[in-house]
C-alpha cells in the first residue's frame, strides 16, 4: 500500500514539473494550439504556423501595411493615414515595418500624440485687432532677438527638434519621442532630428531610457 503512494505521489509530481516546464513560450516564440513557434521579424507575417518538423514561414507585409515588432501576427496593420482634414501631413512615411509618423501642418499645433506621431491637430488662434502673440507655444525660444534689419531668429527648446525651418530661423519644434519599454536610445534626439528608438534582442531588456539593452540577471 505504502508502495503505491509513493508511485502515485512521483506520478503527480513528474506531471506538475512537466506542465510547469512547458506553461509558457520563449521571448521571441509565440504559442499557436499550445505548440511554441518562433515569430516573425518586424515587416513580416505568419503565412504557416510551425509544427513538428517545419519551422514557421514568414512573408513580408504587403504593401500600405506594416508590423513594427517580432510577432506571431498572421495579418499586418494597415497604415495610418495622415489626414489633413485633422490638420496632419506626412513627417516620415510608412515602411514594413513602421507605421507613418504624422506631424501637424503648417499653421497648425498637436494636441494628440501616440509614439511620437501626431493624431490630431488644431489651427493656431489668430489675435484680433490690438492684440499680440505673448507666447506662441511652438516648442521654440529665442536665439538672436529681433532689430530693425533682421528678423528674431528662433531655435527650439531642450528636449524639442525643429521641425519647420525658414531663413536659418525655426517655425515649429516638436517634442523629441520617448523610446518605449523594451527598446533603447539608438541615437538620442538633437536639435533637428528626433529621437532613434532600437528594439532589444531576446535576452536583453531596456526601459526605454537606456542607451544599450542590459542583460537579463541569471
Amino acid at each position: 500500500m505504502l508502495t503505491l503512494r509513493i508511485t502515485v505521489l512521483i506520478t503527480v509530481i513528474v506531471s506538475l514539473n512537466y506542465e510547469f516546464c512547458f506553461c509558457g513560450c520563449a521571448h521571441a516564440e509565440y504559442e499557436i494550439d499550445g505548440q511554441c513557434c518562433p515569430m516573425c521579424a518586424p515587416g513580416n507575417r505568419v503565412l504557416w504556423h510551425c509544427t513538428e518538423y517545419t519551422s514557421t514561414t514568414c512573408v513580408p507585409c504587403p504593401e500600405l501595411t506594416y508590423i513594427d515588432e517580432p510577432s506571431g501576427f498572421t495579418k499586418c496593420f494597415t497604415c495610418t493615414v495622415c489626414d489633413d482634414g485633422r490638420g496632419l501631413r506626412v513627417n516620415k512615411a510608412c515602411t514594413r515595418s513602421s507605421d507613418t509618423v504624422c506631424g501637424p501642418l503648417k499653421g497648425f499645433y498637436c494636441t494628440e500624440r501616440n509614439k511620437g506621431s501626431c493624431r490630431f491637430a488644431v489651427k493656431h488662434s489668430e489675435c484680433s485687432p490690438g492684440q499680440y502673440i505673448k507666447q506662441a507655444e511652438q516648442g521654440l525660444r529665442v536665439n538672436r532677438t529681433c532689430t530693425r534689419s533682421i528678423d528674431t531668429v528662433c531655435e527650439p527648446l531642450e528636449g524639442f527638434y525643429c521641425f519647420e525651418q525658414n531663413k536659418g530661423s525655426c517655425r515649429f519644434a516638436v517634442k523629441h519621442s520617448e523610446c518605449d519599454p523594451g527598446q533603447y536610445i539608438r541615437q538620442a534626439g538633437t536639435t533637428f532630428t528626433d529621437t532613434d528608438c532600437g528594439n532589444c534582442t531576446e535576452g536583453t531588456y531596456s526601459n526605454g531610457s537606456f542607451t544599450t539593452c542590459q542583460p537579463h540577471s541569471k
